[in-house]
Formats: structure tokens, C-alpha cells, sequence
């Protein structure tokens, strides 16, 4: 489990550097119009500033999701789909994608992490 999370790690990296790529992240969520919405940059930022710190601290915490996520769903696609598709009821339906754009990504991450733990609600 360790090992496939490593390896979507090492795929969101941009070469050459200890950054994200906001485009690798993007393209791993399927968020290629959202991500600066979601990162609340401009979304020339993406590309013409990608070591912007507001946008790094964004995909770091998309991330941080991943990492929870993949505990979860070791099958990093059911893990996306679970991310941006799964309605929470306890967080009034809402999904884990849509709390950490609402910056709530420690309860994103404290739900899946009960999921882990064996709590199922």
C-alpha cells in the first residue's frame, strides 16, 4: 500500500525539483479546470507560477487526501473516485474534495482516517 501511494507521489513530482506539478496533480484528479479554483489562484498560475507557495500548500493538502484516501482504497482510481464522488452524509453530503475546497481537509482526512480505523458512518 505504502509502495502504490509512493508511487502516485513520485507521479505528481515535477522533474527536477522538491515541488508538485500542479498539472500531474491535476491530471491524476481529473481537475484540469477546477484545480486553480480550488487552490485559489489565478489559473495562468498553474502555469506560469507553479512554485507558488499558495498553490504548493494547495497540493500538498490534495495530497495529504491521497495519502488518507489510499489507506482507505489501497486502488488509487477507486481512491480519486472516492475522493471527488462519494457523498459524506455526516458532512451534509458533501464530498471530501468539496470539504477541503472549503478548507476542511483535517476532516476530510479524520473521517477516512475512522474509516481506517474501522468506523463506518
Amino acid at each position: 500500500m505504502v509502495a502504490i501511494f509512493a508511487d502516485v507521489l513520485e507521479s505528481t513530482r515535477e522533474p527536477g525539483t522538491s515541488r508538485f506539478s500542479a498539472v500531474g496533480v491535476a491530471d491524476m484528479l481529473g481537475l484540469q479546470q477546477d484545480l486553480a479554483t480550488l487552490a485559489g489562484v489565478h489559473r495562468n498560475t498553474l502555469r506560469t507560477h507553479p512554485e507558488s507557495p499558495r498553490l504548493q500548500s494547495a497540493l500538498r493538502e490534495l495530497m495529504r487526501l491521497v495519502s488518507a484516501a489510499t489507506a482507505v482504497q489501497p486502488d488509487p482510481q477507486r481512491a480519486i473516485f472516492l475522493i471527488k464522488n462519494e457523498p459524506i452524509p455526516a458532512f451534509r453530503h458533501k464530498t471530501l474534495l468539496q470539504l477541503v475546497q472549503d478548507g476542511r481537509t483535517e476532516d476530510a482526512i479524520g473521517y477516512l482516517e475512522s474509516i481506517s480505523a474501522g468506523f463506518v458512518g
